[in-house]
């Protein structure tokens, strides 16, 4: 009932595809375009418009697959609202409604604790790092068994890099000041902040800002101070703390339904893999380059710059290590991820510890 409903609601995605080639394939050679069939698909979001970057990496994807294709494979984007929720993107992907989507995996924990890793977890890894494991440590094997369980294949495609601390009305300077507090966060962080005595709430990009500044919470994270000022978060808070230590390198989601996925020609297939590992890297980039501006314009213009303070992050970090712990005692599906990511998450901050932050360190201003 909850396909059909979905899918009544919805409307089915439109796939044309051409049966018949409208040239012959060279024998033995590579397909060429007119070997392929038109198929047309939508991609849903959960992102507003108005966060470029974010959006941009799902916007990207669609237009690389179609530049690759030639324009006979076109995927049309849509924001979160447009066709389903800003958190229904994977429902909607696992039951064909959509053909694709691009969201973060630790929207839908209640479906699978280990979804958490897919983006990013408490004290967890690095961008660089996060990459290192998805595709040199097996996580992207170990993710993508996740999710054929829910119909779908998934692929990295965004990271938005060591994301901020959250946009608070007043100081929070010791763990007695989060007693109560009611604050946006998502994701095994909320998990950890409503240990600390946070009142937690999970709300999408888009009414974030209102619920920040009408008074319904206390305090709220996005990402960083490019798609925070987009937001207008600064309009609605004073204090802009850091670090966000629940998202040191969040990735975002590639979903494709399976069954379509099977569907499509192996050429598709490698446009739709390359497009988002180009988008993976790509958002990166960007978010590197207009985070550092933004940090600059928002301090600027008013916004009071504050670090959480040792207390504060040694009790954080004291829960997540507890967190983690009694979820992989009472889940096995969590278990089955955490061991082995724990392990290259010791190696690899062994090997960047040796080297590359000691090097940040030496060049620190």
């Amino acid at each position: 009932m909850k396909r059909r409903h979905l899918m009544q609601s919805i409307g089915l995605g439109s796939v044309t595809a051409t049966a018949a080639a409208c040239a012959s394939k060279p024998s033995g050679g590579p397909p060429v375009a007119a070997d392929l069939p038109r198929i047309q698909w939508r991609a849903i979001a959960s992102w507003p418009k108005a966060l470029d970057t974010i959006f941009g990496g799902l916007v990207s994807i669609c237009d690389r697959v179609k530049e690759l294709s030639d324009g006979r494979f076109i995927i049309t984007p849509h924001t979160a609202g447009e066709i389903v929720g800003a958190l229904e993107v994977m429902d909607a992907v696992q039951l064909g409604a959509a053909e694709c989507g691009h969201s973060s995996s630790y929207y839908y924990l209640g479906k699978h604790r280990g979804l958490a890793f897919g983006t990013s977890v408490p004290f967890g890894l690095t961008a660089q790092q996060q990459n290192a494991w998805l595709y040199a440590g097996g996580g992207l094997t170990a993710l993508q068994a996740i999710y054929r369980s829910f119909n779908i294949i998934n692929f990295p495609a965004g990271n938005t890099g060591t994301q901020m601390g959250g946009w608070f009305k007043r100081e929070i300077q010791t763990l007695s000041d989060l007693q109560g507090l009611k604050m946006r966060i998502p994701g095994l962080g909320g998990e950890v902040m409503s240990r600390l005595g946070v009142n937690v709430q999970v709300l999408p990009g888009s009414e974030v800002f209102l619920a920040l500044d009408r008074g319904t919470i206390d305090a709220a994270e996005w990402v960083g101070p490019y798609d925070d000022a987009k937001l207008g978060l600064n309009r609605a808070a004073r204090f802009y703390y850091y670090p966000g230590w629940w998202e040191p390198g969040s990735t975002l989601d590639f979903f494709v339904n399976l069954e379509a996925w099977n569907r499509l020609p192996k050429a598709y297939q490698q446009m739709i893999q390359l497009a988002a590992q180009e988008a993976n890297y790509t958002m990166l980039s960007n978010y590197e380059a207009l985070n550092a501006a933004g940090l600059k314009t928002l301090i600027a213009s008013g916004t009071q710059l504050r670090p959480y303070s040792a207390e504060i992050l040694k009790q954080a970090k004291t829960e997540t290590e507890a967190l983690f712990a009694d979820l992989a005692q009472r889940d096995a599906n969590f278990k089955a991820i955490y061991e082995p990511w724990k392990t290259f998450q010791q190696s690899v901050i062994a090997w960047n510890n040796t080297n590359e932050w000691v090097f940040a360190e030496a060049v620190k201003p």
